[in-house]
């Protein structure tokens, strides 16, 4: 769901040949915490749930990173390939071969899980650079209503699905993205109707 919410800012970057403003860590980490918690879903049975809604994720993520990458400036585009690799690449290459040569089936998924989790609460906390925008320039411009309402669902739905399962791993992160999309949603109401600061 959470994957959704970009759509029209994709729309927007497209139509207007720019990612402006925006930021691409959210996209960055969004789609490190879909490919760790696709693992996770696959590493631990019964979590077939997990690992196919994050590797639908990982799809529609790949393709807004493309996206994002084709049409930011020069400089902004090799940041975010930088990052793309260090992270989503590079990170994510060496936690399988960590854990699949040198970890037991439990220690690999207890393992996963709090590597889940935590980067998962960054994945939440990406936008509060988005967040720090609207409070400097008075605008929610570049932090977008749907982003932040869709973080909110998603992290309510993925907690009460994890009190469901009783996944801790789950539950932390996702508690954490409800509480981050609720300070999102307040900034929103703030300042939805409040003239831009230009610098």
């Amino acid at each position: 769901m959470k994957i959704f919410r970009l759509r029209r800012t994709f729309w927007r970057i497209v139509k207007h040949g720019s990612t402006e403003e925006f930021e691409s860590l959210p996209y960055i980490c969004t789609m490190l915490s879909s490919l760790l918690w696709t693992y996770y879903g696959l590493t631990k049975s019964g979590e077939a749930v997990v690992a196919i809604v994050n590797g639908f994720g990982t799809l529609v993520e790949t393709i807004y990173i493309s996206l994002f990458l084709i049409y930011a400036h020069p400089n902004i585009r090799a940041k975010t390939g930088i990052l793309v690799g260090i992270f989503d690449v590079g990170f994510f290459g060496v936690v399988i071969l960590v854990t699949q040569l040198a970890m037991e089936e439990d220690a690999r998924i207890n393992a996963m899980g709090f590597l889940g989790a935590g980067l998962n609460i960054i994945m939440y906390g990406s936008p509060l650079a988005a967040m720090k925008t609207v409070v400097t320039s008075k605008s929610v411009e570049y932090m977008p209503f749907l982003l932040s309402f869709f973080q909110f669902l998603n992290g309510g739905i993925w907690t009460l699905y994890a009190i469901l399962v009783q996944d801790y791993f789950l539950m932390v992160p996702n508690g954490t993205g409800l509480g981050l999309g609720m300070a999102q949603l307040v900034l929103y109401a703030m300042y939805r109707n409040a003239k831009p600061c230009m610098n």
